[in-house]
């Protein structure tokens, strides 16, 4: 993931209202985040924390539309952007599943944290109808922290560092394809 400026992430928020954008709040460690150990940039509102935000660059990524054609919000002038990112605002489910369940992004067996339903508004003209989407995710978005551990030599067999590099692109490539998915009606 690339450096972002607090100006790039709000321009980047595809299904969020200018005051929604307006009223995000960054997490608190924005400035000191290490950003080459990070697929995406998540995290939850300090201020709301049923609120949560999705970045991912969709920039040199052959397999998923192009950004351009997700990010059609109409609030936001070209200049705001930066080429490639998309983010989604989220809401949490308030009820935690009552069994342990495995996170949709990152699939981390071991479980080290709590997962949650995030839903998000659809981009567009399905948005405004009410259209969500939804999916499993680690609550406090730890999902690359989570991948870039390495797997116990008992699942991952004698090459722990391939597994890895493995969990680390099925991840990039999971996030994208959600974050195209909450903008598939807009895609032309």
């Amino acid at each position: 993931m690339r450096q972002l400026s607090e100006k790039q992430l709000r321009a980047s928020l595809v299904n969020a209202s200018v005051r929604e954008r307006k009223e995000l709040h960054l997490p608190a460690e924005f400035d000191t985040l290490d950003w080459d150990r990070l697929e995406y940039l998540g995290w939850r509102d300090p201020k709301t924390p049923t609120i949560g935000y999705l970045v991912v660059d969709l920039s040199n990524v052959s397999d998923v539309p192009d950004a351009a054609d997700v990010s059609g919000a109409s609030e936001v002038s070209d200049s705001d952007t930066a080429a490639g990112l998309v983010g989604l605002r989220l809401r949490a489910g308030v009820v935690p599943p009552r069994t342990r369940v495995l996170c949709a992004l990152c699939e981390d067996v071991s479980i080290p944290n709590e997962v949650l339903l995030f839903t998000a508004r659809r981009v567009g003209k399905a948005g405004r109808r009410g259209d969500t989407i939804g999916t499993l995710i680690c609550s406090h978005f730890e999902c690359s922290r989570n991948v870039h551990r390495l797997p116990s030599s008992a699942m991952a067999g004698q090459d722990r560092e391939a597994v890895r590099l493995n969990r680390i692109d099925n991840l990039r490539d999971r996030v994208r394809r959600f974050v195209v998915r909450a903008g598939a009606d807009e895609i032309a």
